[in-house]
């Protein structure tokens, strides 16, 4: 997110109508995502979890949505700066302001300081995409187990106390932007009342993948493992509808790091490229770390490699060369694939490998950048500032999602409870949870979803361990 909420100037401003369509269309794109992901994890779990799986990213669209609008964007970029850490919620609650700016018409922001106004109704819009998708990520790292219920609490008070005061930091001109009282002017000094190095994250390598991906982890551990973690076989049910997640996914992507720019221009197109660029070359190194390992090249890797491709380059596709993308997208596959398997080393249930994946790559891509940027990069010969500030971002980014989503989780943990049953969890959480199969096995229906539920004892067999057949996600 390059942007930084500019005043209005004393005249009366025109809206660019360019640049406002662009970002309707950047945020469509992004919205589409959540979907895109719902799929993605979907297909990546059992047969008997597939509607619990994706009903946890709608879940998510759900609760972040209407807290977004209530509090989240004033929290994230209110006016009124609290310590550095988060806004106030009260200036922008309801964003009832943005719809009049005192003249009978919508407020207006300038995009960069440069005379291009666009609605700052649409950039809360966008930004509350972000805040979904980025919550919706989380729930991969938890499948099979929890309950509902839990989890949409968990997802309004996560977003809350951390998501949106990290969204704050980076891009609100909190302590991690490039404010003059940020972190890097502290350390680095100011030039021109800015910080002089400015820390890089275009589109949300820290305040989505590695926020997401560490509470991930946390949760992961809070929680603990399925039954037959490490024993049963617990395979993806339908690989194909993990493919045209991935491609969604990737899709919408563009409007995650193009829209992050605000306006169609020369820098957005560069985005566009090196997102095609890296995510192609991620799928290059996954599956040839595949092959190498397990003497396959699999479709769930490539769609995997497609993920870790889009997760590496989004806090650096503003910074690097399209070969600069091509390099972060090859290792960021490579990186991930080796990652995944470190849940079965480690014994932590990561069921869809948000951390393997998420953490993995978006870590990379944030010290990456400062590695590979072609303007203060230290392989373009920018010094060890930028990477050195990029550690410190991802390090402190870590710290704060880590601790505060432990202290969540284990609050929930000894109130509302994250588990469902140990036999819920067998038969399955589809019908435990909803009522409801994705599938007509044999001729049987787990419930219509129209009030009429059948009992669980009548479940098949064959619903609980047809699909049992290897070892995780990415075995």
């Amino acid at each position: 997110m390059t942007t930084a909420l500019v005043p209005l100037a004393a005249e009366a401003p025109e809206i660019n109508e360019a640049a406002t369509a662009f970002m309707l269309i950047a945020s469509a794109m992004v919205l589409l995502m959540t979907p895109g992901l719902a799929l993605f994890y979907g297909g990546m779990t059992r047969a008997k979890s597939v509607l619990n799986m994706m009903m946890m990213s709608f879940g998510a669209l759900g609760v972040v949505g209407v807290i977004y609008i209530l509090w989240g964007y004033s929290m994230s970029f209110g006016p009124t700066d609290i310590g550095g850490i988060f806004a106030s919620p009260l200036d922008y609650f309801g964003l009832g302001q943005l719809l009049d700016d005192g003249s009978g018409s919508p407020k207006l922001i300038d995009v960069f300081g440069a005379g291009v106004f666009i609605p700052e109704a649409i950039v809360a819009g966008f930004q509350l995409t972000f805040a979904v998708i980025t919550v919706a990520l989380i729930s991969g790292a938890i499948a099979d187990r929890v309950k509902f219920s839990t989890w949409l609490v968990f997802a309004g008070i996560w977003a809350t106390i951390v998501y949106f005061p990290i969204a704050h930091m980076v891009w609100g001109g909190g302590l991690l932007s490039g404010a003059e009282g940020g972190l890097s002017a502290r350390i680095f000094g100011v030039t021109d009342g800015a910080a002089t190095v400015v820390p890089i994250d275009f589109a949300g390598g820290t305040v989505v993948h590695i926020n997401a991906g560490i509470a991930g982890l946390v949760l992961a551990l809070i929680v603990g493992q399925r039954l037959g973690f490490g024993k049963t076989a617990m395979r993806p049910h339908n690989v194909p509808l993990v493919m045209i997640g991935a491609g969604l996914l990737w899709f919408g992507w563009f409007g995650f790091n193009a829209g992050s720019e605000l306006a169609a221009d020369g820098v957005a197109s560069v985005v566009w490229l090196n997102t095609t660029a890296a995510t192609a070359a991620a799928i290059i190194g996954w599956l040839v770390v595949e092959k190498l390992r397990d003497g396959h090249a699999t479709s769930i890797g490539a769609a995997s490699g497609v993920v870790a491709g889009l997760v590496a380059i989004t806090p650096a596709c503003g910074a690097l060369s399209p070969v600069g993308s091509l390099v972060l997208g090859v290792l960021a596959g490579a990186f991930a694939a080796l990652a995944v398997g470190l849940k079965y080393r480690f014994g932590y249930d990561d069921s869809l490998d948000v951390v393997g994946v998420h953490l993995t790559a978006g870590l990379w891509g944030t010290i990456g950048a400062g590695l590979l940027s072609t303007s203060t990069g230290l392989f373009y010969g920018g010094g060890i500032q930028q990477t050195a500030l990029q550690v410190i971002i991802a390090l402190v980014s870590l710290l704060v999602s880590g601790v505060l989503t432990a202290i969540i989780g284990l609050a929930l943990k000894y109130t509302l409870g994250w588990r469902i049953s140990d036999e819920d969890e067998t038969v399955g959480i589809d019908q435990a949870e909803h009522a409801e199969s994705g599938y007509d096995l044999g001729g049987f229906a787990a419930g219509t979803g129209r009030g009429v539920a059948f009992p669980r004892a009548t479940v098949p067999a064959a619903q609980t361990e047809m699909t049992d057949q290897a070892e995780g996600a990415h075995a």
